[in-house]
């Protein structure tokens, strides 16, 4: 953790518009940081919980734990009532040793080592992602009669980052995996789907909630009697483009499950972004501002934070992100936006390059909003020799 010139002062929180936290902005410009650092609002993230808990009514949150496991992010959420979506066995002692209960976990990585499974099962969790038959051989071995939910792959959404390559079976394939689980004296409790990374548009989950319909609509004519529907990520979190608020959001999703399952008795939702993001911004500095030739019609601004140290969301410019620096009132003009490690590849915005203030140089500070998702966790642990990206929580 950094040392700080200065604190954090209540009495310095000023309002700030959607997709920031003021407390966090405030903060970071009542300090000096020795290097780029995440700060993140622990009551921002009690609020989003709230909102997207209002809208989902009857479904249990799932936090996907990947996407921010900062302890104090963590122990916001079990102090809720909120469950977790573990990936890892790291992920599933993290939840554990701050107080949450086996039964609030699900082990929702479908790749997982049979070490790991046998330490969950052992540990009380009971809830385990599968997409393919060695899986579930693995299961039946290291945890006997553990619940066990399918992943579909579903066709591409209208998400930023759809998420169905890696994961997931065939739709033709579930019903065989759900009578294995059988045949190997598990218990198949329901479906899962990942309707894709940023999904900004609720409406954008009716297709792909037809296709899981009609599988679960099969499983139970085939004889199995789910009661249980997963539908994942995807709930968005604001960057530069407008999306629902989450409360609605999230109430609008529902009406759409509804509409198409009826009453299903569990639904379990895995807000990560959407829960997460919001509530946090780095802290970053100019390095240098230059240009490759007097004819240049953009010019460079070198960040002392880049792919490799928290920003790989760059990758194809797919998150934008929102810059603020204390130059803002002056004209700006457009730039390529890169970071500070001796690799070629590591250029945050150049296809679209970001508009910043003319006057920018090295020494200036700045904010990068929506950052509490996906930065700490993607950071190199010392790549070039740079230190991983510090996180502060408030």
């Amino acid at each position: 953790m950094n040392a700080y010139v200065t604190e954090f002062s209540a009495s310095k929180v000023v309002s700030a518009p959607r997709g920031v936290s003021s407390r966090v902005e405030s903060f970071i410009r009542a300090t000096t940081f020795d290097r780029p650092t995440l700060v993140i609002d622990t009551q921002a993230v009690a609020e989003q919980y709230r909102a997207l808990s209002a809208g989902l009514g009857r479904a249990a949150i799932h936090y996907a734990v990947k996407a921010n496991p900062d302890r104090a992010v963590i122990e916001t959420l079990v102090g809720l009532g909120s469950h977790f979506d573990a990936a890892s066995r790291g992920e599933i002692e993290l939840c554990l040793s701050l107080g949450a209960r086996p039964q609030d976990i699900s082990f929702g990585n479908t790749i997982k080592r049979a070490s790991d499974i046998a330490f969950a099962h052992q540990a009380g969790i009971r809830m385990f992602a599968v997409d393919a038959e060695e899986e579930m051989e693995k299961i039946a071995e290291h945890a006997p009669g553990a619940q066990v939910y399918v992943r579909m792959i579903v066709d591409a959404s209208e998400a930023d980052w759809p998420l169905s390559r890696k994961f997931g079976c065939a739709q033709d394939k579930a019903i065989a995996l759900l009578d294995l689980a059988v045949a190997r004296g598990l218990e198949p409790i329901g479906l899962s789907f990942h309707v894709g990374s940023q999904t900004k548009r609720a409406l954008g989950w009716a297709g792909t909630l037809d296709q899981v319909a009609a599988v679960w609509r099969k499983a139970h004519e085939a004889g199995h009697a789910l009661h249980t529907l997963n539908i994942g990520g995807g709930f968005p979190a604001f960057y530069t483009e407008d999306i629902d608020a989450p409360t609605a959001y999230a109430a609008r999703v529902m009406e759409l499950v509804s509409e198409r399952f009826g009453d299903v008795p569990h639904v379990m939702a895995e807000p990560g972004r959407g829960l997460v993001a919001e509530a946090g911004a780095i802290a970053a500095e100019v390095l240098l501002v230059s240009k490759k030739s007097e004819n240049d019609l953009h010019r460079w601004v070198y960040l002392d934070i880049g792919r490799f140290s928290g920003l790989a969301e760059t990758e194809g410019e797919a998150i934008r992100y929102h810059l603020v620096t204390e130059r803002d009132h002056e004209p700006k003009g457009p730039c390529v936006l890169a970071g500070p490690s001796c690799d070629s590849a590591d250029v945050l915005y150049e296809k679209r390059p970001v508009e910043l203030p003319l006057g920018l140089k090295a020494g200036d500070k700045i904010i990068i909003r929506s950052c509490g998702a996906y930065t700490s966790t993607y950071s190199s642990v010392g790549f070039n020799g740079f230190p991983p990206l510090d996180v502060v929580a408030i």
